[in-house]
């Protein structure tokens, strides 16, 4: 039954990572998130997978995490969050380290931990019907799965105070407008689309994707100097390896490269 609890699907090059849990609305109990964690691992050490992509199933995209877990652990609150939370960030961490870029579908409401999930994506695609809440002052908890590292750098200190905070939801639309989101599509065509930027992204140079993914991640903590040094070392590297080889021959061959 834990298999279930994340489905993964290859189309190509592309793993399509399912949260599989609707009836509770896809909430991380121990069990999603050992299981989030595991299949993870697996995907972004794949060489043969490209580009990444992470839903959910039914009406919700996640609900963070299932606080009714949490007053039925037997250890108590504090040590389950801990073991619970550790999960959940080394998935984060995986993902945000491959070497191949994330698509996130969010096909619905996202809150807590959910709503990092949904904005860890290089590409985040949402629909009309998502919303976003932070949601953890409503149970007297602090964010995690990188919600104070990331939702700063995609929204600005000053919105991401107040989501935190006040626990304002950002409706879909608003979500584009600020950042939080790339844009909203429709709810029957998110999939196609969403795989369409993924098999683009798949298809592309995914190695220079990687450098820049890291160079990106990278820059909001270092000084233009240091960021320089990083991106000469970076280019340089690129620069030695087949995709680059390729792109500049596909260039002054006036041919359309092929990176796979």
């Amino acid at each position: 039954m834990s298999d279930d609890l994340v489905l993964v699907e290859r189309r190509g090059a592309v793993a399509i990572l399912t949260l599989n849990r609707p009836a509770a609305g896809n909430t991380l109990d121990m069990p999603t998130a050992t299981r989030l964690e595991q299949v993870v691992a697996s995907v972004a050490g794949d060489a043969s997978v490209r580009c990444v992509v992470v839903t959910g199933t039914g009406k919700l995209f996640c609900g963070g995490g299932d606080v009714g877990s949490f007053g039925r652990a037997s250890e108590g609150p504090s040590a389950f969050l801990f073991a619970l939370a550790g999960s959940v960030h080394r998935s984060v961490l995986a993902l945000a380290r491959m070497g191949k870029p994330l698509v996130t579908l969010v096909n619905g409401p996202a809150a807590g931990a959910g709503l990092s999930l949904a904005i860890l994506g290089d590409v985040a695609l949402a629909v009309p019907s998502a919303h976003f809440t932070a949601a953890y002052g409503m149970v007297g908890l602090t964010p995690d799965g990188g919600m104070s590292w990331t939702l700063p750098r995609v929204v600005g200190l000053r919105r991401a105070q107040e989501i935190i905070l006040t626990n304002r939801r950002i409706g879909a639309e608003e979500a584009a407008q600020i950042g939080l989101v790339t844009r909203v599509v429709a709810a029957e065509t998110l999939l196609d689309e969403g795989l369409a930027v993924a098999e683009r992204l798949a298809q592309g140079p995914v190695g220079a994707i990687a450098g820049a993914r890291a160079l990106l991640a990278a820059s909001m903590q270092n000084d233009l100097a240091t960021q320089l040094d990083l991106e000469v070392v970076r280019i340089a590297d690129a620069g030695a390896g087949a995709e680059a080889a390729e792109g500049i021959a596909a260039f002054a061959e006036r041919r359309p490269p092929r990176f796979t």
